[in-house]
């Protein structure tokens, strides 16, 4: 199956080469801050960077970086060095992040970096549910860059293949595998997600949380060609997106994740071999049902939008807002592109602090 045009898709409304070099400028500042702050908060200043970017926000970012920068730490000091014949003992462990960035560092700027993808993707599967999904979610943006570039016709500038690597490198060191059970399955992405059963304790972090997740609904197993399974995950995205606009008060920071991390994985899927797609699907899946049980509420409420905004004015609402997931889930809103996705942005502006 020729995906040009998925790829196409996928980067359509992408700045390619960013003429202003904001982002490679705001990726450079921030390869030498940390994955994450108090140990265990992401820092989500990457993947906002490149999503104000590819949304036509270049001449912002600086200024949106300045306001977000007290919440950066410094990156982390390295244990030993990551190798190929010892990854496996150094997999999971959020100690070893930057001997992990340090391996993919090298292997990105020793080989092409969709053939480091491809090798490394379906090893860091499993575990994409570890830190709160984030890890995904960052790669999904490192790679939409990428893709833009080529597809703009010029090589991706030095600080973009760089945070793949870190990218990666956070996803390692936070890999996370689940195991969940799988209950009967439901047809459409909408009846599956509705079909989630609720965790009975809705409290604690993440990760416990994590834990009390025992079975999701099965869905879009029997999509098995290219194309059926780009539509199922694209579904996914709109459904998961259309949702938040009646569920996000559950919880309006992290039932963002039900809708950027399947999105994440949309995006990576131009860039690998076809074979890797179906797992890719289901792990997304699993991803948003886990987020949808852990912190969705038991029924939606109606909701209006303050009024009609184009896309470009939802983007500017969220960039005034401030908040990273504000902005991440409105970039996602747009890859979506209707009126109900909108909505769904506009109601995390209402919901969600701003950044201060």
């Amino acid at each position: 199956m020729d995906t040009s045009g998925i790829t196409a898709g996928i980067t359509a409304g992408v700045t390619p080469g960013d003429a202003s070099g904001a982002l490679d400028e705001a990726l450079e500042r921030l390869h030498g801050s940390g994955p994450e702050r108090l140990g265990r908060l992401t820092n989500h200043a990457p993947m906002a960077v490149e999503a104000l970017a590819a949304r036509g926000q270049a001449r912002s970012v600086h200024r949106w970086l300045d306001l977000y920068a007290p919440k950066l730490e410094e990156f982390p000091t390295r244990v030993e060095p990551v190798t190929d014949a010892d990854w496996r003992a150094a997999l999971g462990d959020p100690r070893r992040v930057a001997d992990w960035i340090g391996y993919f560092g090298t292997q990105v700027a020793e080989r092409p970096w969709r053939e480091v993808l491809a090798q490394w993707w379906p090893r860091l599967l499993p575990g994409m549910y570890g830190g709160s999904t984030h890890p995904v979610i960052r790669v999904g943006h490192a790679v939409r860059t990428l893709l833009a570039a080529e597809a703009g016709t010029t090589a991706p500038a030095e600080p973009r293949v760089a945070e793949l690597a870190h990218g990666l490198g956070y996803w390692a060191a936070r890999h996370h595998p689940v195991t969940v059970r799988a209950l009967p399955g439901a047809g459409t992405a909408a009846e599956a997600l509705d079909a989630v059963p609720l965790i009975a304790e809705q409290d604690g972090g993440f990760p416990t949380r994590l834990a009390r997740v025992s079975a999701v609904p099965e869905w879009a197993a029997e999509a098995t060609s290219p194309a059926d399974i780009h539509a199922r995950l694209t579904e996914l995205v709109r459904t998961a997106t259309h949702r938040y606009a009646t569920h996000g008060h559950g919880e309006e920071t992290m039932l963002v994740h039900a809708a950027t991390a399947p999105n994440a994985v949309l995006r990576t899927l131009p860039a690998l071999p076809h074979d890797l797609w179906q797992p890719s699907l289901q792990a997304a899946w699993t991803a948003s049902a886990a987020v949808t049980a852990m912190y969705a509420p038991a029924t939606g409420v109606d909701y209006t939008p303050p009024g009609t905004f184009t896309a470009e004015e939802v983007m500017e609402r969220a960039l005034s807002h401030g908040d990273e997931h504000v902005i991440k889930l409105t970039d996602t809103a747009l890859d979506v592109g209707d009126e109900q996705a909108l909505a769904a942005a506009l109601r995390a502006i209402e919901l969600s602090a701003p950044l201060v």
